[in-house]
């Protein structure tokens, strides 16, 4: 079994190469790891190319969803993206906050956070910046957030919890987020949930949908809403890596499902006086 050391090296370690992939093997493959697929385009991804503040180096094909679409974003925000990559997420963000905002993207990736710098500098953005930082301990103050966006990155976070405690820590009252990921409904195969390169394809990572929302609960988060939702076909040539002809029958025909859902919810506002919920 890998231990969360360990899994935390693979993905810095495939995504400092995927930083430096074509988009298309991204978009054909499971975030971008591994399992490249002939029969489909766009497993995962969204497209983001109708977007305002689209920027097309910074866009990686990595993502499963569009959560800046979903996230409220206001003018003069201070919006913060979990696993930021090249930055896309944070430059749509920006065009929402406008110049008065700020944008600050984490990633874990040396080469994501340069490749990010380097498309800030050339748009000349002096309010979005990019930290390297582990989203489970963020470099970041307690109450600075109005928003937090992030799209597929938790899966491949062992500590999940963790995150969502943090993402409540650096939230302002009243604050909330915009998160887009991979969960599950049923068990996976055991050889797809133990193969190292399908947990930095975001897969093996996932966990049940309700074990997700509810490390979101618990976390002290209110109003929790699915924005959207939809269901992950894997092609069969990525997955006859993994399962036998009989296993890829019973895995396509059962009740297991792999879902991308972007997930809403608030951290409650510091309440005083007598109109005050309890």
């Amino acid at each position: 079994m890998e231990t969360t050391e360990n899994l935390k090296e693979l993905v810095k370690q495939k995504y400092s190469e995927i930083a430096l992939q074509d988009k298309s093997i991204n978009q054909s493959s499971c975030c971008g790891a591994g399992g490249c697929s002939t029969e489909v385009y766009n497993i995962m991804s969204d497209d983001y190319t109708q977007m305002q503040g689209y920027h097309a180096d910074a866009d990686l094909g990595l993502g499963c969803g569009l959560p800046t679409q979903f996230a409220h974003i206001k003018k003069g925000d201070t919006v913060i993206d979990l696993g930021s990559g090249a930055g896309n997420d944070c430059f749509i963000a920006r065009s929402e906050t406008g110049p008065d905002g700020r944008v600050i993207g984490i990633d874990f990736t040396p080469a994501m956070i340069e490749k990010a710098r380097i498309s800030a500098e050339k748009l000349k953005f002096n309010n979005v910046e990019f930290r390297q930082g582990d989203i489970e301990k963020m470099p970041l103050s307690s109450s600075m957030a109005d928003v937090v966006v992030s799209n597929c990155v938790l899966n491949l976070v062992p500590e999940k919890e963790e995150v969502f405690k943090e993402i409540f820590r650096v939230l302002k009252p009243g604050g909330h987020f915009s998160i887009s990921d991979v969960v599950l409904l049923g068990a996976l195969p055991e050889s797809l949930r133990k193969d190292s390169e399908m947990y930095a394809g975001c897969i093996s990572g996932a966990i049940q949908k309700n074990d997700y929302l509810e490390f979101i609960l618990k976390s002290g988060f209110k109003n929790i809403q699915i924005q959207k939702e939809k269901r992950i076909n894997i092609p069969d040539d990525i997955l006859s890596k993994y399962l036998n002809e009989s296993q890829l029958n019973d895995f396509k025909s059962g009740s297991t499902g792999i879902f991308s859902i972007t997930v809403y919810a608030e951290k409650a506002k510091d309440c005083c006086g007598s109109d005050c919920c309890n």
